[in-house]
């Protein structure tokens, strides 16, 4: 009998079924002479409000597959086993996505260390400890980690450097507004410090950034990037970014509806890092994967 949780049902056309098995040392479909490759996942956090988002578009994806989660609760009702821990699954997979605690990041590092593991690590909040051992593992392992999941918004800090080396010279102010609900604690959000810290190197690393202009009277120095914090209902994220000159202004726009726009880049960026060497990868090396 075959375990209900590595089969599954792949229909390509009318009155034609096909099994897909997930046992294999590689999910392969064959369909109309050619063999395509599924990209294994194991889902730690399986069952948090991210896990779950995941688990829903990983099992509309064609390219990927969720075959294990890890959650410390489960309740049965994912298509596919749930372990306590990692040490204790023992389904093969090729990429690790990591939307969990950061209580917990130690646990997963050593786990990818020491079978050479991928791992899209979407966990925030890492300490300075846990971010250097982040970089020593990625010396024995494929890591990406990226501060913020969605696809527009890595192809916007893309953007971004190019703009800001046509505009910026021309005398053009850079100011960034972010939107966030009203539950969301630290400010500015860790994206707006992205988008910023991209102008920024572009510009060599010149320019000052001013979160508070209440306390000061003066004229606008010339480098310096402004950044405000909005906070308020239910916003998902939304991070605006304006280069204002003489007569004229440039925004660039980002608008996350839902959070699963993070979905969509995590799953991406695991079906690129199946089967890359060692290293620190981010989004932008799967925005160029993408482009190329």
């Amino acid at each position: 009998m075959k375990n209900k949780f590595f089969t599954r049902k792949f229909v390509p056309a009318a009155h034609t079924t096909k099994s897909l098995c997930f046992s294999s040392a590689r999910i392969r479909r064959l369909w109309k002479g050619m063999v395509i490759s599924m990209t294994r996942i194991i889902m730690r956090g399986c069952n948090g409000k991210m896990g779950q988002i995941i688990s829903t578009l990983a099992a509309q994806d064609e390219d990927a597959v969720i075959v294990a989660g890890i959650d410390l609760w489960d309740d049965g009702h994912n298509t596919y086993p749930v372990f306590e821990t990692l040490e204790l699954c023992d389904v093969e997979a090729d990429c690790i996505i990591d939307f969990s605690q950061a209580a917990r990041v130690e646990e997963l590092l050593d786990y990818c260390g020491r079978r050479g593991m991928p791992c899209v690590l979407c966990t925030t909040g890492l300490s300075r400890e846990q971010q250097a051992l982040v970089e020593e593992t990625a010396k024995k392992a494929a890591i990406l980690r990226s501060a913020n999941m969605s696809l527009g918004i890595n192809l916007m800090l893309k953007l971004l450097k190019k703009a800001a080396d046509v505009l910026v010279p021309a005398g053009f102010d850079v100011e960034i507004v972010e939107k966030h609900h009203n539950l969301k604690l630290d400010a500015p959000s860790g994206t707006a410090l992205a988008l910023a810290d991209s102008i920024n190197e572009e510009l060599g690393n010149e320019y000052e950034y001013v979160f508070d202009r209440s306390g000061r009277r003066k004229k606008r120095p010339r480098k310096e990037i402004g950044i405000s914090a909005v906070r308020g209902g239910t916003i998902v994220g939304d991070h605006d970014v304006i280069f204002a000159g003489e007569d004229e202004v440039i925004t660039f726009s980002h608008t996350a509806y839902s959070k699963a726009v993070f979905g969509k880049g995590a799953i991406q960026a695991a079906k690129f890092l199946a089967g890359k060497p060692a290293g620190m990868y981010d989004m932008s090396n799967v925005i160029e994967a993408v482009l190329s």
